[in-house]
């Protein structure tokens, strides 16, 4: 009897001691992540005591590394039984103390396996984006079901409906059957996502599990934004924030041509934006940041040149592992690199060129001829200008215009456009007008120029109460007069020359004479 005691005594202690990873915390905590993670664990009369506590300490070790709050991971717990029951929501614990202690006094419910009602309970409460105390939304969802396997119920269309709605599905299952039932129910990959085991042997299962949650709520926890020729800007998730501490940042860069090295000795550390690390291909720069901050800038890097930043959260409340990103500045742009034309005018036209770099030139030297053999032209300008306004230049001419810069770096960088200056378009020297007869008129005009493509000609009546239809007429350049026949009482009669690019100013005068013909036209 005493032997019999002995023993119930020693079962007893093994099962209600805590396990070492109740009492121990991780080396670092994972500060990887950012999802919901929803528990639908199996406490109906099929599962016993032994299982159930088995299930919650496999839950225990499961969690443990996780880094939980608002901007992480959040997890809830939901139970099968006759009336399934929301244990905790997502909003419930925020520190792994309050999730661990949470988890050792969840008492089984007993009764049906009625997963049904509780996968109804998941999807309209717990994981649904928007709910009161509900998933967050735009942020990955996890279902994990851990079942006995004995009598699900037909699970196959609400969890196929969660799956449609974004949520991943992932099973365990100590039962070993229903392997059918369940390869169908889990999201993809299944040799990732559906794991059958013993009771008894849980624990071997926990890494792969865990890894399998992290490949789907990893989140980007540091990224580079703004990256330029000579600066970028950190960014990471408050994982400090509610705690004391500071970050830790080192970068290290690579150069062009150089290989990998080791880290030589850091530089002295910093805080605050705006730090201005000098690195090289074996140094780093360490900075510090203080631990309510998500951000920093890093200026001073030097162009198309690959960096290494790493950021370490330090606080004495708990550990947590060190983040990596890798991130190329971009190639330095010499001036000019745009070189554009405005302002043009007959003899004259602007030229432009960018970017803007004052403190990296000494000079700008502009030459410009016409093409294709003309006279070449220069003119200096200072570092501070970004323009120059070329003058006494040939109208209705193509010039060449060479931009160059001369860099205090002993670099120079050229840059050519071709511009066209506007062609001269003279006004018409002279109209006149002679009535002949009572309906015709002769004009005559007198051009100044010799360049003339030819003359526009437009008439209408002025006078009749009913407006008469405008009436035009193309003539060659070689044209000087025309006679109109069959026109209004009034006509009013416009020519204009007409060049190249453009149409000069035109004359207009009135012919008056007396005419009751309605028709008109022209007689050269």
């Amino acid at each position: 009897m005493e032997n019999r005691m002995l023993v119930t005594c020693v079962l007893l202690c093994a099962l209600l001691r805590p396990t070492a990873a109740q009492n121990t915390a991780p080396e670092a905590v994972l500060n990887c992540c950012e999802g919901d993670v929803l528990f639908l664990l199996d406490s109906s009369g099929s599962v016993s005591s032994y299982e159930h506590s088995r299930m919650l300490t496999f839950l225990s070790e499961l969690l443990l590394p996780f880094s939980l709050g608002e901007d992480q991971v959040r997890v809830g717990l939901l139970q099968v039984g006759t009336r399934p029951q929301l244990e905790f929501g997502f909003n419930a614990h925020s520190t792994q103390s309050a999730l661990q202690g949470a988890l050792r006094n969840i008492k089984p419910l007993r009764g049906d396996t009625n997963t049904v009602e509780a996968l109804k309970i998941a999807k309209e409460q717990a994981l649904r984006p928007g709910a009161v105390g509900g998933a967050r939304e735009g942020l990955p969802r996890v279902l994990l079901w851990l079942t006995d396997g004995v009598k699900p119920g037909d699970v196959m269309g609400p969890l196929a409906e969660l799956r449609e709605e974004g949520v991943a599905v992932l099973v365990v299952s100590t039962g070993h059957g229903n392997y059918q039932v369940l390869r169908q129910v889990v999201s993809p990959p299944v040799e990732s996502h559906l794991h059958f085991v013993d009771i008894d042997d849980m624990s071997i299962i926990t890494e792969d599990l865990r890894d399998a949650i992290i490949e789907i709520i990893r989140a980007e926890r540091m990224t580079v934004r703004d990256v330029s020729t000579d600066s970028a800007t950190l960014q990471w998730r408050p994982v400090l924030s509610g705690l004391n501490g500071y970050y830790e940042i080192r970068l290290g860069s690579l150069l062009p041509g150089e290989t990998g090295g080791g880290g030589g000795g850091g530089g002295g550390g910093g805080s605050g934006s705006g730090t201005s690390p000098s690195t090289s291909g074996s140094q780093y720069q360490r900075l510090t940041q203080p631990a309510d901050s998500s951000t920093t800038r890093l200026t001073g890097l030097k162009p198309d040149t690959t960096y290494t930043a790493t950021l370490t959260p330090e606080s004495n409340a708990q550990a947590f592992n060190t983040l990596s990103v890798s991130f190329t500045t971009k190639p330095e742009v010499l001036s000019p690199a745009v070189v554009t034309v405005s302002e043009s005018g007959q003899t004259s036209v602007r030229v432009s060129w960018g970017p803007s770099q004052p403190e990296k030139v000494t000079s700008y030297y502009v030459e410009y001829s016409a093409l294709p053999r003309g006279k070449l032209h220069a003119v200096t300008v200072g570092r501070m200008q970004n323009s120059t306004l070329l003058r006494d230049l040939q109208p209705d001419t193509t010039y060449l215009v060479t931009v160059s810069a001369r860099h205090a770096s002993g670099t120079e960088k050229a840059m050519s456009v071709k511009v066209c200056t506007q062609e001269v378009t003279p006004a018409l020297a002279d109209l006149q007008l002679t009535t002949v007869g009572s309906d015709s008129v002769q004009v005559d005009w007198r051009s100044s120029s010799g360049s003339l493509r030819g003359y526009w000609l437009t008439w209408e009546g002025q006078q009749s109460s009913v407006p008469s239809e405008r009436s035009s007429l193309y003539l060659p350049p070689d044209s000087l007069s025309t006679r109109l026949t069959h026109l209004p009482p009034a006509t009013r009669v416009c020519v204009s020359p007409i060049y190249k690019t453009a149409r000069g100013e035109g004359l207009c005068c009135t012919a008056q004479f007396h005419s009751n013909a309605l028709p008109y036209g022209f007689q050269s």
